[in-house]
């Protein structure tokens, strides 16, 4: 007798919708994908077809109706993520959907509430923390290899902007793409937020300061258990993707560097210099994007809890606001000035 399979629908065939369409159809046995739905039926239909799949939608409506399919995975523009949980939530299924959940904490809290009522699985996409490298940087906090930890540090840039119709619409950089940083930081210290300070400029495009919006960041961050964490953020890294990860503790330090498309090194009698690292988010973290969505299955199917969140989710939209604020404000911000509001 063949292994039990999860019935599941997609709605999003957009960049990161086929990269789980496919990860779903070829590499997760656990998992059949049996619709994929898209306003652009195009869109849809091309996705379909690559993979084999016999059934598309234009209306997402259609995938929750359906009594045969048993989990959906989302990956529409994020205003539509809140209002697609809830709904989602309603029809019994369960829900892995890309960060953010919502752009307010009062749209997320709705749609935690319905997940709560419906007593389906909700996970998020925060894939960073099924990377194997930040794993280990993880595993090695928890098991005090570096003693009690005391400072983090985060870098993360990107190795250019996206187009200036996206930031306008993006919800600002500490939303956008500071916010896998908040999630890392608090998956790796294990611990919460209490105080955010952050402190940003425009230093790689004035059309992105014309937008609203900043380019470059620096945010600090102090943990309930006494811990600092920084993070460095900028739109603009000439030579590749940086992602850097450092935790130093009482009994020592752990790091982890960037990844490459090759381990060579070119030794000559001027330099020892190697090829540059990865230049997309999606060379970087392909097999983290892989691990988060077995992970899903597998907690769908074992009755486990997921490995991202709700609480997660909406804890990092938290922190991008008191970034934000802490930013406009140019002070401080208290997590807890949040709870009265």
């Amino acid at each position: 007798m063949g292994q039990r399979r999860l019935n599941v629908g997609l709605i999003g065939a957009g960049r990161i919708g086929k990269l789980h369409a496919e990860h779903l159809c070829r590499r997760i046995p656990r998992a059949r994908l049996v619709a994929i739905a898209d306003a652009n039926a195009e869109a849809a239909q091309d996705c379909a077809e690559r993979l084999g799949i016999s059934r598309t939608e234009e209306d997402y409506h259609a995938i929750l109706a359906d009594a045969g399919i048993e989990a959906v995975v989302i990956c529409a523009p994020t205003d539509l993520h809140a209002t697609m949980i809830e709904e989602t939530a309603a029809a019994g299924k369960h829900i892995f959907c890309e960060k953010p959940i919502a752009r307010t904490l009062r749209e997320i809290d709705q749609a935690l509430e319905a997940v709560e009522h419906a007593g389906v699985k909700l996970q998020i996409g925060f894939n960073r923390r099924f990377d194997a490298d930040f794993s280990r940087v993880r595993r090695a906090i928890v098991a005090g290899e570096i003693g009690q930890p005391h400072l983090l540090h985060i870098i993360s840039r990107d190795p250019g902007p996206p187009p200036i119709e996206y930031i306008r619409s993006s919800g600002g950089m500490f939303l956008d793409m500071t916010i896998h940083d908040f999630d890392m930081a608090r998956f790796l210290i294990g611990d919460e937020v209490e105080e955010v300070y952050a402190s940003g400029a425009v230093k790689v495009d004035f059309a992105i300061g014309e937008a609203g919006d900043i380019d470059t960041a620096v945010v600090m961050l102090k943990f309930a258990n006494g811990v600092l964490a920084t993070i460095d953020n900028s739109r603009r890294a000439v030579y590749g993707y940086d992602q850097r990860v450092e935790a130093f503790g009482s009994g020592g330090a752990i790091a982890v560097s960037n990844n490459y498309p090759n381990s060579a090194t070119i030794s000559d009698a001027v330099c020892v210099r190697r090829d540059l690292p990865f230049k997309f988010f999606m060379d970087r973290y392909t097999e983290s994007f892989l691990m988060e969505m077995a992970a899903f299955i597998n907690a769908v199917l074992d009755d486990t809890e997921p490995m991202v969140s709700g609480v997660d989710g909406r804890a990092a939209v938290l922190l991008a606001a008191a970034a934000q604020r802490s930013h406009e404000e140019n002070r401080p911000v208290l997590l807890r000035e949040f709870d009265t509001e």
